[in-house]
């Protein structure tokens, strides 16, 4: 007698959202003893595999969004099973059906400021390159040397805009020809497809894709680890490739060419964050480390994680635009692990970590203990 699935049209569904290497899991449990969700609350990606396996994966249940794509289980598994992906393909199932828990439903609204403005936080598309009104930069044009692509939360989050700042005002000390998209920037859409919306993600990429070429883009420097990894991971799928470089790369690239000089003292004990989608999706470890290194005055100190143990923000897979309790916050964690080393700055190259550990710096009532930095603006006030 033929024993069948219980939900065969489950795990077609699944599948054919790109889940199907769930098949490979043999339930080691490795992932969940390294996933960081297990430091603050009890979850199970192992659970979610074996439910997926046999159809039986409730998609209204809010375990189903709690990944941060953080990278950090692929690594640990024996079986190559693609846990990232898995979760992606289950957040298609339960998008197609707009079946979305009472703490995802911000991703809705995130998704719709995607489709109408270009960007997931509901800011004007003719007002993207206000920040730069007064700063002197000028919009791409094919004869000049790099594309800036500056990203969502650089261009309208009041915190992120310093960060766009200090990026220009570098390229500009740096002698660097380069512009802005302005209006025709969209977002790279990388966390709307790990939220399982692959048409707004594809819609977004062509759009994107077309002004690049059509612009006469060649090397495009970028702010966002998020933007980073789409552009040279994900844009490659439509048979294009651009040369894309991280802030964090470029600034040690303009000091090694005798670019950019460095001046004074920065009297400051240091330690950096390593985002998840520049370190572990991306391999730019040492990079920001030896700017920092560079930085006179600056004594570099580390963690407890870092490198390829660095503590997720939570910020990833579309996190930063779902509703997280306090107590469940990673990134209240990763500030503390900067204060038990005593430093007095901590500093990271990622808008969505920057977002969560401000955040979480006023909510623990740190604001006079610890600055949250972008590697941008260290650099920035030593040239």
């Amino acid at each position: 007698m033929e024993t069948l699935a219980p939900f065969k049209e489950v795990i077609d569904e699944i599948k054919e959202a790109g889940g199907d290497i769930f098949k490979l899991c043999f339930q080691c449990g490795l992932c969940d003893a390294v996933c960081p969700w297990n430091k603050v609350r009890q979850f199970s990606m192992r659970k979610l595999i074996r439910e997926a396996a046999f159809g039986l994966t409730e998609i209204e249940e809010e375990d189903l969004w709690r990944c941060t794509t953080c990278g950090t289980c692929p690594d640990q598994c024996p079986r190559g099973v693609k846990q990232i992906d898995l979760s992606v393909a289950l957040r298609r199932v339960a998008t197609e059906y707009e079946v979305f828990p009472a703490s995802v439903k911000s991703a809705r609204t995130a998704r719709a400021s995607l489709i109408s403005e270009g960007n997931p936080i509901q800011g004007e598309r003719a007002k993207r390159a206000d920040w730069a009104k007064d700063l002197s930069v000028k919009p791409f044009t094919d004869d000049m040397e790099v594309l800036y692509f500056v990203g969502c939360y650089l261009s309208y989050d009041p915190r992120m805009k310093k960060v766009a700042a200090a990026t220009a005002n570098i390229l500009k000390k740096a002698g660097v020809e380069f512009g802005i998209l302005g209006e025709k920037e969209n977002c790279c859409g990388e966390s709307i497809r790990k939220t399982g919306s692959e048409k707004v993600f594809k819609d977004l990429a062509k759009k994107n894709i077309k002004t690049f070429i059509d612009k006469g883009v060649k090397k495009i420097i970028v702010s966002s680890p998020h933007c980073y990894h789409t552009f040279k991971n994900e844009y490659p799928e439509f048979m294009v490739h651009f040369d894309v470089v991280h802030m964090s790369e470029y600034i040690l690239e303009l000091i090694n060419d005798g670019r950019l000089e460095l001046k004074g003292e920065f009297e400051h004990r240091v330690t950096w964050h390593d985002p998840c989608y520049l370190g572990r999706h991306n391999n730019i470890y040492e990079e920001p480390r030896e700017v920092l290194k560079k930085i006179s005055g600056l004594k570099l100190i580390e963690m407890e994680a870092h490198g390829k143990k660095s503590l997720c923000c939570g910020g990833g897979g579309g996190r930063i635009w779902m509703d997280t309790p306090q107590e469940e916050r990673f990134s209240d964690i990763r500030i503390k692990q900067a204060i038990e080393v005593d430093a007095t700055i901590l500093a990271t190259a990622c808008p969505y970590c920057i977002t969560n550990f401000e955040e979480s710096r006023l909510n623990l009532e740190y604001e006079n203990t610890i600055e949250i930095k972008d590697i941008t603006e260290i650099v920035s006030e030593m040239i």
